[in-house]
């Protein structure tokens, strides 16, 4: 595989405060720390994305608390987990506009991104795992909100990324590119072909077999291009480009794909002005930022 540049992280994630047991309580009261909100994988903003000031009232009726990381200048950047509201809060005195991943991220710089998906990622383990799943025992959060221990056996648990490929296929000319049309966007989206890593897969064998299992086609020089955390609810998606073997026997798999085609370059140029002739994934997807790349190639 093909790896790119190193691409530096966006935040310090600070990981030496997590063994600080006391680090999130002291940070709360620190006037400098800022505070970003996730209800229901949705965070709050305006003009841009909003980081509450420590001590606001809104976070009284916070649920779950964990320490996202650090700025710049040595001021902490914190979680605060709350159950769903209404956009405007009980006494009107706070009405953000709430947005989800796929809204925020086009509005967003690289290190308001990265925190934005961290939070909704890190929210949603904290919301769903506070029982350890291998006896059932209540589970009490540690290391600053990363990692839970179970007070009956013991048990460390850690939030948990799965692994898929994401996969954009050209042609042997690289004239066209293979898309297909997953069974829940009912025709509407044409897209990139992508699966998860099965038990004992490397991501090569993944991409293989995604390929043939929903388009029915082998392909050959298999290219790392860049990855993206997609915490719905918790995958890592790993992005490459892949040549096809065989250009004529694709065909969706009639469930999971409804439709595959190939498209050319100009079709390719018209769809993602939004002229068609299919609908594409939007910006904040990394199979959008793969159409792209072979298209600007």
């Amino acid at each position: 595989m093909t790896v790119p540049e190193t691409v530096p992280a966006a935040f310090d994630r600070a990981a030496d405060w997590r063994d600080d047991p006391a680090a999130v309580d002291r940070l709360r009261t620190d006037t400098r720390t800022g505070v970003l909100v996730v209800r229901e994988r949705r965070v709050p903003m305006d003009e841009g994305l909003i980081l509450v000031p420590a001590g606001d009232p809104v976070l009284a009726r916070t649920r779950d608390w964990a320490l996202l990381g650090r700025r710049a200048d040595g001021s902490a950047l914190l979680l605060a987990v709350q159950d769903p509201e209404d956009d405007t809060d009980a006494d009107g005195s706070w009405a953000p506009r709430w947005n989800d991943l796929r809204e925020a991220m086009p509005l967003l710089d690289g290190a308001d991104a990265e925190l934005v998906v961290t939070a909704i990622a890190l929210a949603g383990w904290l919301r769903d795992a506070g029982f350890c799943p291998a006896c059932g025992g209540t589970a009490v959060l540690r290391q600053a909100g990363w990692s839970r221990r179970c007070t009956v056996c013991g048990r460390e648990h850690f939030p948990r990324t799965d692994p898929a490929v994401i996969v954009a296929v050209q042609s042997a000319d690289g004239e066209r590119l293979l898309l297909g049309a997953n069974a829940q966007w009912k025709g509407r989206m044409h897209s990139c072909f992508a699966g998860f890593v099965e038990a004992g897969e490397s991501l090569e064998t993944t991409v293989q077999r995604e390929l043939f299992e929903e388009a029915a086609v082998h392909v050959r020089d298999v290219t790392y291009v860049a990855s993206q955390a997609w915490p719905f609810p918790r995958s890592l998606m790993l992005g490459f480009r892949a040549t096809a073997v065989d250009e004529t026997a694709v065909r969706g798999d009639g469930e999971e794909i409804i439709d595959v085609r190939w498209l050319t370059r100009a079709e390719i140029g018209s769809a993602l002005e939004g002229r068609g002739p299919v609908g594409l994934p939007g910006e904040a997807s990394i199979a959008r930022r793969l159409i792209l790349d072979w298209y600007r190639r």
